[in-house]
């Protein structure tokens, strides 16, 4: 079995999911006490007050670390796969795109369920 230490799923991936891992982390650790528009998880829900916006914060960078913790595995099969290096490329950037979405998906659905409003 051949390690492919240049495959960019391998790369791309895994540099991806480490500064995911960093970033969910940091979030977690040191979440942005008060709404801004720099730093934290901001979407328009997230920003409607402040509990919303604590909840988002912790739950946001739990589902960031949980993302890359599935980046890094996928990574770790890239090592050992050997796909043509466009494939490998498109895959990755994939990978990413649909770890971003599955975050923000969760997150604001776990807030519409979290705070509903009665209408």
């Amino acid at each position: 079995m051949t390690v492919h230490w240049s495959n960019p799923l391998f790369l791309t991936l895994g540099l991806s999911g480490l500064i995911f891992l960093a970033a969910g982390y940091i979030m977690l650790k040191y979440p942005p006490k008060n709404r801004n528009y720099f730093y934290g998880y901001r979407t328009r829900q997230s920003m409607e007050s402040q509990e919303k916006w604590d909840f988002a914060q912790t739950f946001a960078a739990r589902e960031m670390i949980k993302q890359a913790w599935y980046m890094l595995t996928i990574a770790t099969v890239g090592l050992f796969l050997n796909p043509e290096e466009m494939l490998s490329m498109f895959l990755s950037f994939g990978f990413i795109l649909l770890s971003v979405i599955i975050m923000l998906v969760k997150t604001e659905n776990k807030l519409k369920q979290k705070f509903k409003q009665a209408k």
